[in-house]
């Protein structure tokens, strides 16, 4: 059976903050916020006490869907590189308006950032960094053609903390400022809509 989180007992939550390998055969805990279960001993980051799970074992945490964690593999599992990096991807995409880095995606997915890096690119093909990129902004182009927000302020909407880094990767990656991007869309559409009137 598994411990509603006002019953984990002192001594298992203390053998989470201690990281403590002898209670590695006691129990496993799931954090869920980031659906992964652990062993006590896992070198992670400790999560908040009202997030956490205890299982008896690793078929209960799977059984309420919790993943493996990659650092610890509790009970010898692993979850496979694809599916694990899939995952990353998903919490990408709810949290790519957040301050991200590698350390942050390797804290939260229980990996190391190098294996992280590595494994993101070879499934993806672009390293997650640049995956953050292409979100943010096909979220700008997106914000650009539906509102008339000033650039400063869809750069800070989509999660980019620095304009001039905004407007330089902007240009970089769709040929022509934000602005322009702006201006050419609105004059594609009005063209558009002038040949729909003729028609």
């Amino acid at each position: 059976m598994n411990l509603k989180k006002t019953d984990i007992p002192y001594d298992y939550w203390k053998a989470i903050i201690e990281c403590n390998a002898a209670y590695d055969d006691h129990f496993l805990y799931g954090v869920k916020t980031t659906g992964i279960f652990c062993r006590p001993s896992c070198k992670s980051r400790v999560p908040n006490k009202e997030n956490v799970k205890i299982f008896k074992n690793a078929m209960m945490a799977l059984d309420e869907d919790f993943r493996p964690c990659k650092r610890c593999k509790p009970d010898g599992l692993n979850l496979p590189t694809k599916e694990w990096v899939e995952q990353i991807a998903e919490w990408i995409d709810i949290h790519f308006r957040e301050p991200l880095t590698l350390n942050r995606l390797a804290d939260i997915s229980h990996g190391s950032p190098y294996h992280l890096q590595r494994s993101f690119k070879r499934v993806k093909g672009i390293s997650p960094t640049e995956y953050i990129q292409r979100l943010r902004l096909e979220q700008a182009c997106r914000l650009l053609e539906s509102s008339e927000h000033p650039i400063t302020e869809i750069g800070l909407a989509v999660g980019f903390s620095s304009t001039p880094y905004f407007l330089t990767l902007f240009k970089r990656k769709m040929g022509k400022t934000p602005s322009g991007y702006r201006k050419v869309y609105h004059q594609n559409l009005n063209k558009e809509r002038v040949q729909h009137d003729e028609c």
